[in-house]
């Protein structure tokens, strides 16, 4: 490459400085936060919120069977589904505030909620 032999020691920190600007920027724009709670929705309703700082699992009922939900320090999952596509089980950990897996057939929804408010859309 003919165009690195016109680069000067300032150029060069130039590109460093400026990628670790953009490196450190990252975290700044990256608003959503850190995940405190999951919140668990049946056919709408809220069935439960359960804190990710401990670990357990629990069985919703829906229409086609039990949705089974497990939740560990800092995450939350779908483990089993009697949907026949498994959509909500292969979204796999959640962590992030705004993250959702539904499960739409037996009407059941798991939602990572945290301190920022994410909004996928606002419409009025």
């Amino acid at each position: 490459m003919p165009w690195l032999s016109l680069l000067r020691p300032g150029d060069w920190l130039v590109l460093l400085a400026t990628a670790a600007a953009v490196t450190a920027s990252l975290p700044l724009l990256w608003q959503a936060g850190i995940g405190e709670h999951a919140v668990i929705r049946q056919e709408g309703r809220i069935f439960a919120t359960l804190d990710l700082g401990q670990p357990r699992q629990i069985e919703v009922s829906g229409p086609l069977g039990n949705t089974l939900i497990a939740v560990e320090p800092g995450r939350a999952r779908v483990v089993s589904d009697p949907g026949p596509r498994q959509y909500c089980v292969r979204q796999g950990w959640l962590s992030r505030p705004g993250e959702i897996a539904i499960c739409a057939p037996n009407r059941v929804s798991l939602q990572i909620t945290g301190r920022t408010r994410i909004y996928d859309s606002l419409s009025y």
